[in-house]
């Protein structure tokens, strides 16, 4: 079977999610042209070449909707000839659209793609696509829908995660990506967006808040325990889960992802395009996999797809130098490392979504760049990418430096 190689990889700033936010007045497709439009410029990339552009998308409405990928491939002046689809696995399209490139070259099917992702959450809602998983009132009792904080507090409680435990981690989170932005860590992968006049916008994640400590996270009200009460969630979840004597409601904006906007792009192809274009590879996907999981839980699965990926791989934890995992709350990342134990000095080491954001749909390609940027400066050989998923899917990802 042919390689599937990762020749670059680029991602925008995180912008705040909000109207008040750097990125508010850029278009989803203009963040999506502008990562195209930096992967052609700094490999001199024959667009003719290119033959897919897939990009996640969560909330796929609105000027979201449609197919964003061929519009903003259009839209970046690629040759016609480069198609595009749009794809949404919740919090891992952005990833799940990197592994779909690396399938398509694996398979034969092509012979240069792109993968990535783009998601505008200040200008198009989280939810706004709707979906029958929660509301259509038949569907939402047969699965035992609650909503994704509640299942985040659920999962704490299941693990007898406290607080004070998840608000730490958030702490050191915090910590670990104001080092690496004073450090310069993300400076090869970041691409400053500009608006329509070519002005710089935005060259740095916006919502990292440096100065978060114990004391400021202390006095967040729980996010999620008036819902979970008001709107009948947590009795739902304790009918899914009744050896559980309540839900324990720990999770707040500061121990929670952030919403923000963004985009992501990842280079993939076969080594024969690589010589012909003169590219250097500087990893190679080993294992790529997508699992199930029990969906009132719905945040469990990082673990069971890490551990996939590891067997399809013929690898096991211990083979893996650095990880990498969407902190979509505190506790999915405390569960995957008690379950997998792997030691916190070697995950997200420069930091994550609660420091500095989730783009839904670009998150996959952003944390994958970020791993791939540390393995090299590291000099570490392999590295484990991972995403937790609505409706209880995760994605795991398994490359290795060339």
């Amino acid at each position: 079977m042919t390689e599937a190689y990762i020749y670059d990889h680029v991602r925008t700033p995180r912008g705040k999610g909000k109207p008040d936010g750097a990125l508010h007045e850029i278009t989803p497709v203009q963040l999506a042209s502008q990562m195209l439009q930096a992967l052609r410029e700094r490999n001199q990339l024959d667009t003719s070449l290119v033959e897919d552009v897939i990009l996640g998308c969560v909330v796929p409405v609105g000027e979201q909707g449609g197919n964003i990928a061929r519009i903003a491939a259009l839209h970046a002046d690629y040759a016609q000839s480069v198609p595009g689809v749009q794809i949404n696995r919740y919090c891992g399209s952005g990833l799940e659209a990197v592994n779909f490139a690396a399938a398509k070259v694996r398979g034969g099917m092509a012979d240069l793609v792109i993968g990535g992702g783009v998601e505008s959450m200040s200008r198009i809602p989280m939810g706004a696509d709707g979906g029958a998983w929660a509301t259509d009132p038949q569907v939402a009792f047969k699965t035992y829908f609650i909503m994704q904080g509640i299942s985040a507090d659920l999962l704490a409680t299941q693990y007898g995660f406290t607080r004070e435990q998840c608000d730490a981690y958030a702490v050191e989170s915090q910590k670990r990506a104001a080092r690496a932005w004073a450090e310069g860590r993300f400076a090869r992968s970041i691409v400053a967006v500009k608006d329509i006049l070519g002005l710089p916008v935005l060259d740095h994640d916006e919502f990292i808040r440096p100065g978060t400590t114990l004391d400021t996270l202390l006095g967040l009200k729980a996010s999620f325990a008036e819902m979970g009460a008001k709107a009948g969630f947590d009795s739902i979840a304790l009918q899914r889960y009744p050896h559980l004597e309540r839900v324990e409601h720990i999770h707040h904006a500061g121990n929670s992802s952030g919403i923000v906007d963004g985009a992501s792009a990842v280079l993939v192809g076969t080594r024969e395009i690589g010589e012909r274009l003169g590219l250097k590879p500087r990893a190679v996907i080993r294992s790529a996999v997508t699992i199930g999981s029990e969906p009132t839980m719905m945040l469990d699965g990082p673990a069971a797809a890490a551990r996939l990926a590891l067997k399809k791989a013929g690898m096991t934890a211990s083979d893996i130098g650095l990880w990498e995992l969407n902190e979509a709350f505190s506790s999915v990342v405390l569960a995957f490392m008690q379950e997998l134990d792997v030691p916190h000095e070697r995950i997200n080491v420069n930091g994550g979504a609660i420091a500095m954001g989730h783009p839904l749909g670009a998150t996959g390609g952003m944390i994958l760049g970020t791993l791939l940027d540390e393995m090299e400066r590291q000099d570490i050989a392999t590295g484990l990418v991972c995403l937790c998923e609505a409706a209880g899917m995760a994605s795991a990802t398994i490359i290795e430096r060339v």
